[in-house]
């Protein structure tokens, strides 16, 4: 449901509860009510798992992400920069776009690196269990942007404010982050294991730590994953009870009226 902000001026109300046989679903608001109050609940109950897995990865990245690391990461950066993505001369900063290529469902984490293979033929894979991969990606977007590329930046779905991939159509070049249980569906162009490029002394003290952050991370999300599968269930319970009594014969009338009356405006 959108709120108009210029309603008639702008935006106008569409009426999609007329389609509804009030009559017919009355009898049923006790069901429907609580398919409605077990499903929001999942929701949250799945969003607050997910936040206390992407904390406790934080903190994992915390631990391994020292200076010497942020400096042999921005290393690698500069070389891959100079070999894949030479500047244009004259050219203006290249453009960025976000869009996201993986998420948490109800079947588990997913990511569709298919299309990113559609664009890309090149592929960087960067394996990467504990989080760095963003203090790559970071510097190659800025350089691949100051060079005069465009570049499609896909945040991570755990935690948005860091990027998870990289794919620059121009060059048909992409860096794809891939960690258990993902895999890419086809051999990359290289490999990059960003697990072991953490200081081992840094590995070393921090083990056991690493460890159990990892296990109890995983839970959460298995949790948040069973909890969207719940979800699911619960909102398929709700349609089954709708679609009966919804009229899509007027929901089809009433989207071409709308079409009809955008088609006006364009003429």
């Amino acid at each position: 449901m959108v709120e108009p902000k210029l309603p008639g001026a702008v935006e106008r109300y569409v009426n999609m509860g007329d389609c509804y046989d009030k009559e017919a679903l009355w009898p049923l608001r006790e069901e429907i009510m609580s398919c409605m109050a077990g499903y929001k609940g999942c929701y949250q109950r799945a969003y607050r798992c997910l936040g206390a897995a992407a904390e406790i990865m934080e903190d994992q990245r915390a631990i391994l992400l020292t200076d010497t690391l942020t400096q042999k990461l921005a290393k690698r950066a500069h070389g891959i920069l100079s070999r894949e993505i030479p500047r244009q001369k004259g050219a203006l900063p290249g453009q960025i776009k976000q869009r996201f290529l993986g998420a948490v469902t109800h079947r588990g984490p997913l990511c569709l690196y298919d299309t990113a293979l559609t664009q890309c033929g090149r592929v960087y894979e960067l394996t990467d269990s504990c989080g760095l991969a963003h203090e790559l990606l970071i510097r190659l977007l800025a350089g691949t942007a100051a060079n005069g590329y465009n570049a499609v930046v896909c945040p991570d779905p755990m935690a948005p404010d860091r990027v998870a991939h990289l794919l620059i159509p121009q060059l048909g070049l992409a860096f794809l982050t891939v960690s258990a249980p993902l895999s890419l569906p086809e051999a990359p162009h290289r490999r990059i294991r960003l697990d072991t490029a953490a200081d081992s002394e840094v590995l070393r003290h921090a083990r056991p730590r690493l460890r159990f952050a990892k296990k109890v991370s995983a839970a959460l999300v298995d949790e948040a994953v069973s909890s969207l599968a719940q979800a699911k269930a619960m909102h398929d319970d709700l349609e089954a009870l709708y679609n009966p009594h919804v009229s899509f014969g007027l929901v089809d009338q009433t989207a071409q009226a709308v079409w009809s009356e955008i088609q006006s405006f364009r003429t």
